[in-house]
């Protein structure tokens, strides 16, 4: 994954909020998430070049945005159109745009939007049926070019049916709680929301299980690394995917991660 935070740090928002994967990491370096900042090193990445003249970012590259914060966070305002200019620049990058302020789209998109940008995928998340209801309409009545919504972490079953039949959507995620978080997903959950896509043809693809994944009952405590394995391997991707996924070598001890290189989730990583 291809990530550009231009700034970082956020302000909780809605429920989805809790357990935020960000104020997990950044306590890690005993940092505050609630800091927002202008990120100046990387601020005008995809506008870098590299010692030969190159760019930084590569032509066809699809680029999250922004995935550290919200996009439309008011406390960057006065930053955002300098990045609009960016993005207007590199029209051969995509540029994926999340966000749980819906409300502030409309009036935040760059004068020359139109109906929208070909290499700008608006993208909000919706971690419960209200925030669906609430935030769902309002992307749909903004113009653009690409629309998408990701329903992490999921919280419960949601209905978008009548969102998916608008035609306006080309893809549907979902993610499980990640870090502290220890909110269940559901099997059930993630089984409802891929057949509805697959009823209204969207692209829908299963993230990852979270820590917690409940299925027929059962509980089951799912180590991140295969967060994205498992999910793989559910069958709940529209259209299917590759399930014959390899698990790699991890951590000796605790099996978390590649190498180990001090994590904390067994205690005896040194």
């Amino acid at each position: 994954m291809n990530i550009w935070n231009p700034w970082h740090g956020c302000r909780k928002y809605s429920e989805g909020c809790e357990n935020c994967y960000m104020y997990y990491l950044d306590k890690q370096y005993e940092r505050d998430g609630s800091e927002i900042y202008k990120v100046k090193t990387n601020f005008n990445l995809p506008i870098r070049k590299d010692r030969h003249g190159n760019d930084k970012i590569p032509s066809g590259t699809l680029l999250y945005t922004c995935m550290t914060s919200d996009f439309f966070l008011e406390e960057a305002d006065n930053w955002r159109n300098e990045v609009w200019d960016m993005i207007r620049q590199r029209s051969d990058v995509k540029f994926w745009i999340q966000t749980k302020r819906a409300e502030r789209m409309k009036d935040n998109l760059p004068s020359d939007w139109g109906d929208g940008w070909e290499n700008v995928i608006l993208v909000v998340t919706t971690e419960n049926q209200k925030r669906a209801d609430e935030r769902l309409p309002i992307l749909l009545n903004i113009p653009a070019k690409h629309k998408g919504f990701m329903c992490a972490p999921i919280l419960s079953e949601i209905h978008v049916e009548q969102y998916l039949a608008s035609g306006q959507f080309e893809t549907v995620l979902a993610d499980g709680e990640n870090y502290e978080g220890m909110r269940p997903c559901h099997y059930e959950w993630i089984k409802s929301l891929y057949e509805q896509c697959k009823s209204a043809d969207v692209p829908f693809t299963f993230v990852g299980t979270g820590n917690v994944f409940i299925k027929d009952g059962k509980m089951y405590r799912i180590p991140k690394a295969y967060h994205q394995v498992q999910a793989q391997r559910s069958g709940l991707n529209y259209p299917p995917v590759n399930t014959n996924v390899p698990m790699q070598a991890k951590c000796q001890t605790c099996q978390r991660k590649n190498s180990c290189n001090g994590c904390h989730w067994c205690g005896k990583c040194k």
